[in-house]
């Protein structure tokens, strides 16, 4: 006796293009975008054009294009940090993106930090100060992208200040802290410089005041 043979059911794509992108989706199609450039594949234009594209893009069927012209990246895809490794959270939420192209953009004051923030500029300056800032979360990652620019990072002296990244041409500098409360923040920057600078340090003579109380009212 014949089987009834019934029609196979059409699978839906696992990432329809119209789906909103999210910040790990961006950072994705952005190391991809890095370790071209490095390559040789994309030169420092053709790469500014495409990061500025990322960041603005809404959807994931608005990141594909920007890297299909590309090979995947060497080896296994990158493991995420460990959120134990930097604090007991690791970052959530949407990412705050500072773009400077031939202009300068500065953020300081007394504001919110959120978990992530996106820094880049192009033939352009983009300063990033904490001294006087909110801390909501224990950590906070700064991915900054500078070519033929700057981005510079100033922190209190009592939170724990980490990073990663590479100079080419260019100068790639964190000033490591580490501080002596278990429970206070964690600023970790990454990236890479072309032909620029990206600096991370303390600000001297400026404290978190209160610090374990903050965290308390922001942690819950």
């Amino acid at each position: 006796m014949d089987l009834e043979k019934h029609p196979q059911q059409p699978v839906a794509p696992a990432e329809p293009a119209g789906i909103r992108a999210s910040d790990a989706d961006r950072d994705r199609i952005a190391d991809i975008l890095r370790e071209a450039m490095a390559e040789g594949r994309l030169t420092a234009e053709e790469h500014a054009e495409r990061v500025d594209a990322v960041y603005r893009a809404k959807t994931v069927g608005e990141l594909e294009p920007l890297v299909r012209d590309l090979p995947a990246p060497s080896g296994a895809s990158r493991p995420a940090a460990a959120p134990d490794a930097y604090g007991q959270e690791g970052p959530t939420g949407p990412a705050e993106n500072l773009v400077a192209i031939f202009s300068s953009s500065t953020r300081r004051g007394r504001w919110r930090v959120g978990g992530r923030t996106n820094a880049f500029a192009l033939f352009g300056s983009v300063e990033i100060d904490l001294t006087e800032a909110l801390f909501g979360q224990r950590l906070t990652v700064v991915n900054a992208t500078s070519i033929f620019g700057s981005v510079e990072i100033k922190v209190p002296e009592n939170i724990s200040l980490r990073g990663s990244g590479t100079g080419v041409f260019g100068n790639f500098e964190v000033a490591t802290l580490e501080s002596a409360d278990p429970e206070a923040p964690v600023v970790v920057v990454n990236g890479y410089s072309v032909f620029g600078s990206v600096e991370a340090k303390p600000k001297r003579g400026k404290f978190i005041a209160d610090l374990q109380d903050r965290l308390r009212k922001y942690l819950g």
